[in-house]
């Protein structure tokens, strides 16, 4: 079993439980899934860029991304309607606990001057989004191959409720929170 996944029902379960007086374990708000969004508008004009998004993304998640189009037609763009514009992966169960602890104990720590991710990125449907402006904080990236640096939407969708049970929840679990 992942480490993670020990920690959340040894740990957080009965201290969430207690927090919020729930009357069984089924009521405690649990991490669902995780999606991972690569925006690569830029591979309108060039597929290559698109086919290293989704490169990085498959060595980041472990699992084959989604290739996202465009919705409609935007002018201003130069967008038209059903193009390639990014990559996106959903993680659940093993895969989904494996990323979590290596974004929380490999990839955070190596970014440059960090002091910890926003408290204030919550949606009041107890989810949570984080963004990441390079790639490269990723051990399975090699520098060497990147094409593009770019950066990457991460989504943490929780059956919690509110904000207060998704941060104890997130927090719990070890995600580095900045200080309030």
């Amino acid at each position: 079993m992942n480490r993670l996944k020990e920690k959340y029902l040894k740990e957080v379960v009965p201290s969430l439980k207690e927090k919020y007086s729930y009357k069984t374990v089924m009521q405690v708000p649990k991490l669902e899934k995780i999606v991972i969004n690569i925006g690569a508008g830029d591979a309108a004009g060039n597929s290559k860029l698109l086919d290293a998004a989704v490169a990085d993304l498959t060595k980041i998640s472990g699992q084959k991304p989604v290739i996202t189009r465009a919705r409609k037609s935007i002018a201003g763009f130069k967008l038209r309607e059903g193009q390639a514009i990014g990559c996106k992966v959903t993680l659940r169960g093993e895969n989904m606990y494996n990323f979590m602890d290596k974004l929380i104990s490999i990839a955070l720590p190596r970014v440059r001057d960090f002091r910890g991710v926003s408290p204030k990125a919550f949606d009041g449907r107890g989810n949570y989004t984080m963004g990441i402006k390079e790639q490269l904080i990723f051990s399975d990236i090699d520098y060497d191959d990147v094409v593009k640096v770019r950066g990457m939407d991460i989504v943490f969708v929780t059956t919690a409720k509110s904000n207060e049970e998704s941060f104890d929840l997130l927090n719990g679990l070890g995600i580095p929170f900045r200080q309030r």
